[in-house]
């Protein structure tokens, strides 16, 4: 337990000269993670543009612009500093979720809250807010993780996020609910938590959400079971993984062409969302997704390697955080595109169109490379928000200065 990598207490004492290796691997981090963001942007208009025009993709260019503003904002202030004030971005959070909770009913779920011709889906920004609570609360806590790991790590943090967990969930938020339970799960885990309190959790969870869907959720069940065999009730529960099938066998190897897809012209649901990479195997072939899929994979890699070589705890625990819910984000929608999994709304990370959760991938990335930097040039962020300070004080001096000067005058 205490041998795990993340989190291996000595490290956080001992100084670490880190530049030569994590400068190569931030370098690709940060191109890749571009790619993927770009490329998304490509198959977005692609998939998009019959049906909808060009009203996607520009809009998906506002959202990358506000990801951007986000992106610039987490490497200025340094993710360390979020992660400090991470207590009020979960309760607001939560106070959001509430909101949502009593918001129009879309789809069948209580997502979003909207504000006009904008919609904002705060289960978004749960992942990036809870990966940096957990990380503050289990890096001060290493000692109580070794003596009493039940009574001060796991019911005080279970105090704190669970009741967000619940609140996704409550708005019927199935696939994001599941997401933020592994992602709390992983990071307890890998912080040193002891696989006794963990395993009742993840052998009694499934049957539970099974009973409960069964009895209380008919539709949903029906889901769970569809992907199974879409085929045989492609009329119905298993319609739009059916036609996502479709689309992975039409494109073969080297896919029907660029802009050419069949399935997107309305007979795919929501093609440009969660189903998007089924088009990108339907018009560039098994073999161009099969390349998505290792650059989401390397991406995850070149993170977790950047959070190895973090010199402090609670950075290793952030980078760590964010590399896992986008991992396992990527492998939900992966794994419904092809039926290796249950139907469940889930968008494929900085691909598929959402602006809550573009800005919160890009977030997630800009934290990792706020670690990165640091790792390098350690504690980057406060002289840059001292040099920005005091660049603003010798303006105003100066500009009270001058205006002495003309009242002189």
């Amino acid at each position: 337990m205490k041998q795990r990598l993340i989190i291996e207490k000595k490290q956080d004492d001992l100084p670490q000269d880190n530049t030569d290796s994590v400068i190569p691997a931030l370098a690709v981090f940060i191109i890749i993670a571009t790619a993927i963001l770009f490329f998304g942007l490509v198959m977005l208009y692609s998939t998009s543009y019959v049906t909808s025009g060009n009203d996607f993709f520009k809009k998906q260019l506002v959202w990358m612009f506000f990801g951007l503003c986000a992106s610039a904002a987490t490497l200025v202030l340094g993710a360390k500093r979020l992660s400090d004030w991470s207590p009020i971005f979960l309760i607001v959070l939560a106070v959001l979720l509430v909101i949502a909770r009593f918001s129009k009913e879309i789809n069948g779920a209580h997502r979003w809250i909207i504000l006009g011709p904008v919609s904002i889906q705060p289960s978004e920004f749960c992942k990036v807010a809870i990966t940096l609570f957990m990380a503050k609360f289990l890096s001060s806590r290493t000692h109580a993780l070794e003596t009493e790991p039940f009574k001060k790590v796991l019911v005080p943090i279970s105090i704190w996020v669970l009741p967000v967990i619940g609140l996704v969930f409550l708005g019927k938020d199935l696939g994001t609910s599941v997401l933020l339970g592994l992602l709390f799960l992983s990071m307890l885990f890998v912080a040193g938590m002891r696989l006794r309190y963990l395993l009742p959790v993840v052998l009694l969870l499934p049957p539970a959400a099974l009973w409960y869907f069964l009895k209380f959720d008919a539709m949903r069940a029906k889901r769970l079971t569809s992907f199974l065999n879409p085929e045989a009730v492609s009329d119905g529960a298993g319609y739009q993984l059916f036609q996502s099938l479709l689309a992975l066998g039409s494109g073969e190897w080297l896919g029907l062409g660029f802009g050419e897809s069949r399935l997107k012209l309305k007979y795919l649901p929501e093609a440009h969302t969660d189903f998007i990479l089924a088009v990108v195997g339907e018009e560039l072939g098994f073999v161009f997704l099969i390349l998505t899929i290792l650059a989401y994979l390397l991406l995850v890699l070149l993170g977790l390697a950047i959070a190895a070589k973090a010199p402090h705890r609670q950075n290793k625990l952030i980078a760590f955080g964010m590399m896992t819910f986008i991992a396992i984000q990527a492998m939900i929608n992966i794994g419904v595109i092809c039926a290796a999994l249950p139907t469940k709304g889930m968008s494929a990370p900085m691909i598929s169109y959402g602006g809550s959760n573009l800005i919160t991938c890009m977030v997630a990335i800009s934290c990792v490379v706020s670690i990165g930097i640091d790792s390098v040039y350690p504690n980057y962020a406060d002289s840059l928000l001292c040099w920005a300070k005091n660049r603003i004080i010798c303006f105003f001096s100066s500009f009270r200065s001058g205006e002495k000067k003309v009242a002189e005058i």
